[in-house]
């Protein structure tokens, strides 16, 4: 794996007036409420270790008071911690002086608030080319980077107008488009769509995951809605009392949680929404490479597979049964497309929601196929059923 953008290892922060003669308490063990008592200052963040990589979405939950929101005030140093370590690209950010960590801020991070801070004496496209005016960008060309960030987030027309004229969608749209004039690799987003209506949130998560997938940028998300983190992120991080519970990609969190809290958190998460094929696939079973009947039934016969998937240079191309080759009257005959069972074929990138009715209802382990046509595994009903018995379960 390549080296990480951001890392963060032994990360303490605690509040109150003389945190270092607190901190081998918390060290030692004691509970958030222990040290509260017997010492009077509140333990923000303990013992925190996490990597986070270039181009990926890394979301930090927990419930208020979990220290999430703490955790991110320390990535451009709003907040500086009372012991630890946060390397970007290497760099100690810990060893800023004053006008590096300036610079730090308004070239290398750009954050998007929840309730989106914008300047509302400015117009729209004045809020948007702020961060590039504070970079002293040509008026000109920050104006005109602006416009084209307003139209990327679906704003244009909207320029002249000023913050209290717009929605709240709206103004957090703004929020994002200042945040990505910039060129900033590393975007923070605190609780950024918690104070939009729910079909408006979810708009603004569509368009992020739509906006990252040409943008490639570092995004570190906090929420404290899973079903939100479940479905933009590419690794969660749980707090819990300003601890690291349990972090990992979407599916690790749902399925194998790690810890009672993390069990209760994603108790009533609908999982076939928030799983997708490719969480839940198996590698295919049977893969036939034949071009001949004959050649197809050979293949069969040396595996315990009545069916098998058939692949040529130009992709998947078909479901074939061991009964419909024996049927052929032709053995030396090429495989033609009359042979294949009528079988849907399904996106690796589909919620398990999305195909339910097809698995349940086919005969055959459904073939995952991606866009270019390539056979990336097959999704079996019983392990669909699992889901929903592992949920039952627990």
């Amino acid at each position: 794996m390549t080296k990480p953008l951001i890392s963060i290892s032994g990360l303490y922060k605690i509040f109150g007036p003389k945190p270092e003669t607190v901190l081998p308490l918390v060290k030692q063990g004691l509970s958030k409420e222990e040290v509260l008592e017997k010492t009077g200052h509140t333990v923000g963040l303990k013992d925190i270790n996490l990597d986070i990589h270039q181009g990926e979405i890394f979301v930090i939950m927990g419930l208020s008071g979990s220290g999430k929101s703490t955790m991110i005030r320390h990535f451009n140093r709003l907040i500086d911690p009372t012991a630890g370590k946060i390397d970007v690209e290497g760099t100690d950010v810990m060893q800023f002086s004053a006008k590096e960590l300036e610079q730090f801020r308004r070239h290398k991070m750009s954050m998007v608030f929840q309730r989106f801070g914008l300047l509302p004496h400015r117009k729209v496209i004045d809020n948007v080319a702020y961060g590039l005016e504070i970079q002293n960008i040509d008026k000109q060309v920050r104006l005109l980077k602006a416009q084209e960030w307003l139209e990327t987030v679906g704003l244009k027309g909207y320029e002249q107008q000023y913050p209290s004229q717009l929605s709240g969608g709206q103004q957090q749209r703004v929020g994002l488009a200042r945040a990505l004039s910039t060129d900033a690799e590393i975007l923070l987003m605190d609780e950024a769509f918690s104070a939009l209506d729910p079909l408006i949130r979810s708009e603004m998560q569509d368009q992020l995951i739509e906006l990252q997938e040409t943008l490639h940028k570092t995004i570190i998300f906090i929420t404290h809605d899973l079903d939100e983190a479940l479905r933009i992120g590419d690794r969660i991080a749980i707090l819990k009392d300003g601890e690291l519970v349990q972090q990992g990609e979407p599916a690790e969190i749902l399925l194998e949680p790690a810890t009672d809290y993390v069990e209760a958190f994603v108790r009533d998460v609908n999982r076939a929404r928030a799983l997708t094929v490719e969480t839940v696939m198996q590698k295919p079973s049977m893969r036939i490479t034949a071009t001949t009947i004959a050649e197809a039934q050979k293949q069969m016969k040396r595996t315990q597979h009545d069916y098998g998937y058939h692949v040529t240079k130009d992709g998947y191309q078909g479901l074939i049964t061991e009964e419909s080759l024996q049927a052929a009257d032709d053995p030396s005959e090429n495989i033609e497309s009359s042979l294949y069972e009528d079988v849907p074929t399904i996106s690796p990138e589909s919620a398990i929601e999305e195909v339910l009715t097809d698995t349940i209802s086919s005969d055959y382990s459904l073939p995952v196929v991606d866009e270019d046509g390539n056979l990336k595994g097959e999704l079996e009903k019983e392990k669909v059923a699992d889901i929903f018995l592992e949920k039952s379960a627990s």
